[in-house]
């Protein structure tokens, strides 16, 4: 529904300076469609990239209204607050969007469409994580292709891993690389147009619908599964389905710098990082039952360090695990690239 031509307004309400946000930074830093403005009040006034640094530059404004008046088009819901659901508290703003003539784009698991039935000529809202239909039972398929499939894995939920994805998926393309980048969350859908909301795929079909959408890009030589949530985390079943689903040949870890445990769940400690790629690889592997992936490298993410540590960490990183280990962002991925052949 959203095309490439509207102009956005994302909504981050309380959102722009913190880690919840990351479906607006994704698409501040990605998307192909003109960003009108950014709505967050604390910060009306301001450019969002003195804010989040990401390289675009966009007004801040503090309201629906202004956002029409800068020439909005969609309304894109910009954060994800824990449970993914909408607060009430947006409710007034979707609803004066709606009034307004936008559309909107929601990731959230609260489905926005049966809300508005009577939307005006032109007007969508676009639930991007509704189940696809007409879903089967995974067969293995993928093992049989004969190009590279790179499953974006982490340390633990919200690390870098659709980032890491979208920095190596354009550095190939910029190489001539007849690449492919599968999304499966709603960010990666909203900014690629295509993919499966894995989060809200019915547990005995999720395998199923990554063999699918791998399937559906098998003439790529490179394809770039967009990773979700992470072996150790106690909320996360997504791995399993990632991995039987692509049949990897290749692995990246992505991992926060610093992060000796687990953001919200911090009882559970992350495990030295050759020891979890090997965890990774052994899973995928299963005792010899499928081709075993092999991990290519590490994407650290050292926001808040500057470069000197930044490249001390990643050095470090690189002595205790033998990988190649960049920041994608902040040193790109042409190591990455060149360590996957």
């Amino acid at each position: 529904m959203l095309q490439r031509h509207q102009p956005l307004a994302i909504y981050m309400e309380g959102a722009l300076d913190v880690d919840i946000g990351k479906m607006g930074f994704g698409i501040l830093r990605y998307s192909p469609n003109p960003v009108a403005c950014v709505i967050d009040s604390r910060f009306s006034g301001r450019d969002q990239q003195d804010i989040t640094r990401i390289p675009r530059s966009c007004p801040v404004v503090g309201s629906v209204a202004e956002a029409i008046s800068k020439g909005a088009e969609v309304l894109v819901l910009g954060t994800a607050p824990p449970g993914g659901l909408i607060p009430q508290a947006w409710n007034s703003a979707i609803q004066e969007a709606i009034n307004g003539g936008l559309s909107i784009v929601n990731g959230l698991h609260d489905l926005l469409a049966p809300r508005f039935p009577n939307l005006k000529p032109g007007q969508w809202v676009w639930d991007v994580r509704l189940e696809p239909k007409d879903l089967g039972v995974n067969e293995g398929r993928a093992r049989l292709l004969p190009n590279k499939r790179v499953l974006m894995i982490g340390t633990s939920m919200a690390v870098g891993k659709m980032t890491a994805g979208l920095e190596i998926y354009r550095t190939a393309l910029s190489r001539g690389i007849k690449a492919e980048f599968v999304a499966t969350g709603q960010i990666g859908i909203t900014i690629m147009g295509s993919g499966v909301p894995l989060d809200a795929v019915r547990v005995d079909y999720a395998a199923g619908a990554i063999e699918r959408e791998v399937m559906c890009v098998a003439e790529a030589e490179l394809i770039i599964v967009e990773g979700q949530g992470a072996l150790i985390h106690p909320g996360s079943t997504a791995t399993l389905p990632l991995l039987r689903g692509s049949m990897p040949t290749h692995l990246i870890l992505c991992h926060i710098a610093g992060m000796d445990m687990l953001n919200r769940v911090s009882w559970v400690k992350v495990p030295p990082l050759r020891d979890y790629v090997r965890l990774y690889e052994d899973l995928a592997e299963a005792c010899g039952t499928f081709p075993r992936p092999k991990t290519a490298g590490i994407c650290v993410n050292t926001f808040g360090l500057d470069e000197a540590a930044a490249r001390e960490v990643i050095q470090r990183t690189q002595d205790e695990t033998g990988l190649h280990v960049t920041d994608p962002v902040r040193f790109g991925v042409d190591g990455l690239l060149e360590a996957l052949g």
